[in-house]
């Protein structure tokens, strides 16, 4: 906050770009960047900082709501706003202009609602109409006034994918107002806007306004769109509407953590691009801000705790190992139990043949067990010997099959002969709770519906009965 206040405090800069620079290093431009001497670089980040907070939180919403595309149509329709605004007084005034827009914006989203209450379109295709259509009406209008003498003057080409050098204070302060509104009404408002997205049938039945909520909400979003067109265009504003709250999203399933993680997101994005736009003369920030977002996205698509696709790899990967482990140790424990019990070490020949595998996949298999020192193994004479700590394993994972077996034979009518398999899955979920729950139900048992013996766990494994 006391960077935004600092760069809100500079006087306004009239670049063409951030980077007037061409012959520098990169660590030249680096310095440069963080000194903050550039007036037009102080601009370029402030505004670049207002669009992604302001982006973030209402993004947020969108995502939340399933309206993502319509944060797409409405940064479209409010182009031929931005038209109408600039021929209303031939000058690109910040207050015309955003005023047409939003009026733009919000005519837009009454259509959307407008054709999916008279006609059986869905809004999906009520929102494409209206980007086309809206989307048309502004290259139009945009082509007539390039052809105006002042046009060369006007800039309003950059509101097509946009260019946050071109910033000027008054474009800054705003979108320093408009992101202020943002949080205000956020904050005051918040178990209401929340209600309204999760469950609009409950918010209607507690009196809640619902219609005037969402309208509410269009209104912040089409200010939010047309103060972020400046910096990143038409083409690029749903990208930083939808990106920093996609990838908090995928972070968090709360929605006040949600907002503070778009938030940030944007904001990072909106620092990020200003650097690299900076860094590499003549590059433009808009498309450095959304790249920017989705390399943060794209961490999180990968690594995210509870969603990451890397991490629910591993978690896969990690699962089917710890099966194959308890696999093998139970087979040693049949190989065992079959012998009746007259001995402790089992030949890996034995433990193949009870796997159905080949000896050289039971040695890597026995190999695991020895790393996690829950089986040691004579190699000179091939025979396996289960840890105590394996052994105890071991007899876990046989009771909690044999438990399954019971229960689903006498609790669900299952045959005898068709629990099998079942078992065989619940036996690595059961957990030590969940086992002395099915012991008391079922009696504590001794034998499962085969006959055969219900092992006793000693030494954390459910207690001896």
């Amino acid at each position: 906050m006391m960077l935004l206040l600092f760069l809100l405090s500079v006087l306004p800069a009239d670049a063409a770009r951030i980077s007037d620079v061409t012959e520098t290093s990169a660590l030249e431009q680096a310095v440069r960047f963080f000194t903050f001497r550039d007036p037009s670089l102080r601009l370029a980040l402030a505004g670049s900082l207002l669009l992604g907070v302001s982006c973030g939180l209402l993004g947020a919403f969108l995502v939340v709501r399933r309206m993502a595309l319509v944060g797409d149509t409405l940064s479209h329709a409010v182009l031929p706003g931005v038209a109408l605004g600039f021929l209303w007084n031939m000058t690109k005034d910040p207050l015309a202009i955003f005023t047409g827009a939003c009026v733009a914006g919000l005519l837009g989203t009454m259509v959307v609602g407008w054709i999916t209450r008279t006609t059986k379109l869905k809004e999906d295709a009520a929102l494409g109409l209206v980007l086309a259509v809206f989307f048309g009406a502004g290259l139009v209008l945009m082509g007539m006034i390039q052809r105006l003498p002042m046009a060369s003057k006007s800039g309003l080409d950059k509101c097509l994918f946009g260019q946050a050098a071109a910033l000027g204070g008054g474009d800054v302060k705003l979108m320093a107002v408009t992101t202020a509104a943002t949080i205000l009404l956020l904050s005051v408002f918040y178990k209401e806007f929340l209600v309204a997205s999760f469950d609009v049938a409950f918010a209607r039945t507690i009196g809640m306004p619902v219609r005037l909520l969402h309208g509410a909400l269009m209104m912040l979003l089409a200010a939010a769109v047309v103060v972020a067109l400046q910096a990143v265009g038409v083409m690029l504003v749903s990208a930083m509407l939808i990106t920093p709250a996609a990838t908090a999203y995928l972070l968090t399933d709360r929605m006040h953590r949600m907002l503070v993680l778009s938030a940030l997101f944007g904001l990072c994005s909106g620092a990020m691009g200003a650097f690299f736009s900076f860094l590499g003369s003549n590059l433009p920030t808009g498309p450095c801000m959304v790249l920017a977002a989705s390399a943060l996205f794209a961490g999180a698509f990968l690594f995210a705790p509870r969603h990451g696709l890397v991490v629910r790899w591993w978690r896969r990967r990690s699962r089917n190992l710890q099966v194959a482990r308890e696999n093998t140790l139970k087979a040693i424990f049949h190989v065992i139990e079959a012998g009746g019990f007259s001995r402790e070490g089992v030949a890996l020949e034995e433990l193949a043949a009870r796997r159905r595998c080949t000896v050289d996949e039971a040695q890597r298999e026995v190999l695991a067990l020895v790393a996690d020192r829950l089986a040691t193994m004579d190699k000179a004479r091939r025979v396996v010997h289960a840890t105590p700590e394996g052994w105890r394993k071991a007899q876990a994972m046989v009771r909690n099959h044999r438990l399954w077996e019971l229960y689903l034979t006498n609790r669900a009518n299952f045959r005898a002969d068709h629990v099998h398999d079942d078992a065989e899955e619940m036996e690595h979920l059961l957990d030590e709770e969940t086992v002395r729950l099915l012991e008391r139900r079922l009696d504590f048992p001794e034998r499962d519906p085969h006959g055969r013996e219900i092992p006793k766990v000693i030494g954390g494994g459910g207690g001896e009965r």
